[in-house]
C-alpha cells in the first residue's frame, strides 16, 4: 500500500516513519562524518609536522657531515695536483669509489666549464657526470655556506663545493644521498597512516553507535510528539510523556530538554483540560441559564394568553394573575442581575478596593433577615469593627447571598449565628446555621453555578457568585457540612489593618499548624 501522508513517497505502511528515521539517521551522519573529518584534518596536521621534523633532522645530519668534510679539505690547502698524487700513492680514488657505494657520497672534480673533469687519472663515471650536470652554478654553490637539494639520475642528493687551491681553479662537489631520509619518511607515512586509518575506522564506528545511544532519547521526544500531533480516532492524547532512560543512555542537556518538554505537556494537558472544562460548563450554564428564564416567560406567557381569551372573569383573578407576572419578572431581573454579576466577576475586572467595615455589613445584613423573617433565632458576635480591603457594592453582596441562602435552605425556626474576627491579617466571616446540612458529594458542588438540592427554590447562582468575588478579592471561601448539623461557611478577605508581609507570615503559620494557607481555621 502507497503512503500519501506528509508528502511521503515511499512505499509502507498507512502511517510511515521513513522520513523521521530518514532526518534522525541524517543527524547522525552528519555528526560522525563531522569528527571524521576533524580527526582525519588533524592526523593530517600531525603527519605532516612529523614528518617535516623528521625529514629536517636527518636533512641537518647530512648537512652536518658535508660541511665538516669540506671545511676539513679547505683547511688542508691542498691543490689538485697534490691531492692527484696523494690519491695515486695511496689509490684514494678507489677509496672514493668505496666510499661512493657503501656510504652513498659522490665526489666529483668539476672544470671551468662545469663539467665533470677527471680525478688525476680516473675519469667521471656516470653517477659523477649526472651530480655535475645537476648542479646549475658550481661556483656558486661554492660561495654558499649551506647545501643544496639536487636529483641526479632519480637521487636525491645533498650537495656543497669548494674551490681547491692551484691555478687551475677547479672545483669539488661533495654530496650525500637523502635517499635514507626519503626511505624514513615513507616508512612513517606508511605508518601513520595505517594508525590513523585504524583509528578513524575505529572512532567513525564509535560515534556512530554512540551517537544512535544517545540520540535515543530525542527519538523518544519526536515519537511523542508525533503521536500527539497525529492524535488518535478519539482526540488528542495529551497524557502521554517522554520516558526517562537513565542517566547511562543520556547527558545533561537531553535529560534538561526531556524535563522541559515534559513540564510543557503537562502545562497542556492541564491547558486543555481547563478549556474542556470551561467549555463543558459553558455548555451547562447556557442550557441552564436558557432553563432557568423559559419557566418564567412560559409563567408569564400563559397569563397573558388567558387574559387575552377573556378567562378572567373578575377582578380579584386578574389582580392575582399581575401579581404572578410580576413575581415571575421580578425573578428574571434577579437572575439577569446575577448573570451579570457572574459575567462581571469573570471577567476578573480591576476592584478598587477600599477599608470596608466587615462587622458593620454584617451587622446590617442580619437586621434585614430578622425583618423578613422575625421568628427566625439570630445570633451575632461581631466586633466594634472590621475593616477588610473590599469594594463595598461586591462585599454586601457576598453577606446579603450567606443569609439569602440560609433563608432559603434552611427552615424559619432554624438558628443563624453569625461572627467577624481578625485572625492572622484577615477579615474572617462565619455564616453558620442549624439546617439540614447536606453530604460531602453536594457540599462539593455547592459553588457550581446553577446547583440546588432537592428541588429547592433560588436561582441557584448566590454561591457561585460569593466565590467569585471573594476570588476577585484575594480571598477564600470555605464549607463545612454533615447531614443534621447545618452548614458553616467560612469567607476570608484582607484585612486594612495588615500589610502583605504580615498577611503572608500569618499564611505561613496557617499552613504549618496544618491549616491550608489562605484558609483561616473556623
Amino acid at each position: 500500500m502507497k503512503c500519501w501522508g506528509a508528502k511521503c513517497w515511499c512505499w509502507g505502511c498507512g502511517r510511515c516513519r521513513w522520513k523521521e528515521r530518514h532526518q534522525r539517521a541524517t543527524l547522525r551522519a552528519k555528526l560522525t562524518l563531522s569528527i571524521i573529518a576533524m580527526l582525519t584534518l588533524g592526523i593530517a596536521a600531525a603527519l605532516w609536522v612529523s614528518t617535516m621534523g623528521i625529514r629536517h633532522y636527518m636533512v641537518a645530519n647530512i648537512d652536518g657531515d658535508l660541511i665538516a668534510s669540506r671545511n676539513g679539505l679547505q683547511r688542508t690547502g691542498l691543490s689538485s695536483d697534490q691531492i692527484a698524487a696523494i690519491a695515486a700513492i695511496a689509490d684514494l680514488s678507489g677509496q672514493f669509489a668505496a666510499q661512493n657505494h657503501s656510504n652513498r657520497t659522490l665526489f666529483t672534480v668539476v672544470g671551468r666549464d662545469g663539467k665533470a673533469a677527471s680525478f688525476g687519472r680516473v675519469p667521471p663515471d656516470d653517477a659523477q657526470r649526472a651530480l655535475a650536470d645537476a648542479v646549475p652554478d658550481a661556483a656558486a654553490l661554492a660561495r654558499r655556506d649551506e647545501p643544496i637539494d639536487v636529483t641526479a639520475h632519480g637521487t636525491g642528493y645533498r650537495v656543497t663545493a669548494l674551490r681547491l687551491g692551484g691555478p687551475d681553479g677547479l672545483l669539488v662537489l661533495m654530496a650525500n644521498s637523502t635517499t635514507a631520509v626519503t626511505q624514513t619518511m615513507h616508512k612513517v607515512v606508511r605508518m601513520v597512516l595505517t594508525i590513523g586509518a585504524a583509528l578513524v575506522a575505529c572512532l567513525g564506528a564509535a560515534t556512530f553507535f554512540g551517537t544512535r545511544r544517545r540520540l535515543r532519547p530525542l527519538e523518544d521526544m519526536v515519537e511523542t510528539a508525533s503521536a500527539i500531533a497525529e492524535g488518535c480516532p478519539q482526540g488528542l492524547d495529551l497524557s502521554r510523556r517522554v520516558a526517562s532512560r537513565g542517566h547511562r543512555h543520556s547527558g545533561g542537556e537531553v535529560e534538561q530538554l526531556r524535563t522541559a518538554l515534559n513540564a510543557m505537556l503537562q502545562q497542556l494537558e492541564t491547558a486543555f483540560v481547563t478549556r474542556e472544562h470551561a467549555a463543558g460548563q459553558l455548555r451547562r450554564f447556557i442550557a441552564d441559564a436558557s432553563h432557568e428564564l423559559r419557566t418564567p416567560l412560559a409563567a408569564i406567557r400563559g397569563y397573558l394568553q388567558l387574559d387575552e381569551k377573556g378567562m378572567f372573569k373578575d377582578e380579584a383573578e386578574r389582580a392575582r394573575a399581575m401579581a404572578r407576572m410580576n413575581a415571575e419578572a421580578e425573578r428574571m431581573a434577579r437572575l439577569v442581575d446575577e448573570l451579570l454579576a457572574l459575567a462581571r466577576l469573570d471577567q476578573r475586572p480591576r476592584l478598587r478596593p477600599a477599608p470596608v467595615d466587615l462587622a458593620g455589613v454584617a451587622r446590617g445584613a442580619a437586621a434585614d433577615l430578622s425583618a423578613q423573617q422575625p421568628g427566625r433565632p439570630v445570633e451575632l458576635c461581631l466586633p466594634a469593627d472590621c475593616p477588610v480591603l473590599a469594594d463595598e457594592p461586591t462585599l454586601h453582596q457576598i453577606v446579603s447571598n450567606l443569609l439569602a441562602n440560609v433563608r432559603i435552605h434552611t427552615p424559619a425556626d432554624a438558628r443563624v449565628r453569625v461572627s467577624v474576627a481578625e485572625e492572622g491579617g484577615y477579615g474572617v466571616l462565619r455564616v453558620a446555621d442549624e439546617g439540614p446540612g447536606m453530604g460531602q458529594q453536594d457540599a462539593e458542588r455547592i459553588f457550581d453555578r446553577f446547583f440546588r438540592t432537592g428541588g429547592a427554590e433560588g436561582s441557584g447562582l448566590g454561591m457561585a457568585v460569593v466565590r467569585a468575588a471573594v476570588d476577585a478579592h484575594g480571598g477564600t471561601v470555605r464549607v463545612t457540612t454533615a447531614p443534621g448539623v447545618g452548614l458553616t461557611v467560612v469567607v476570608a478577605l484582607p484585612s486594612a489593618r495588615a500589610d502583605g508581609h504580615h498577611r503572608a507570615r500569618a499564611a505561613a503559620d496557617l499552613e504549618t499548624a496544618g491549616e491550608p494557607a489562605g484558609r483561616p481555621t473556623p
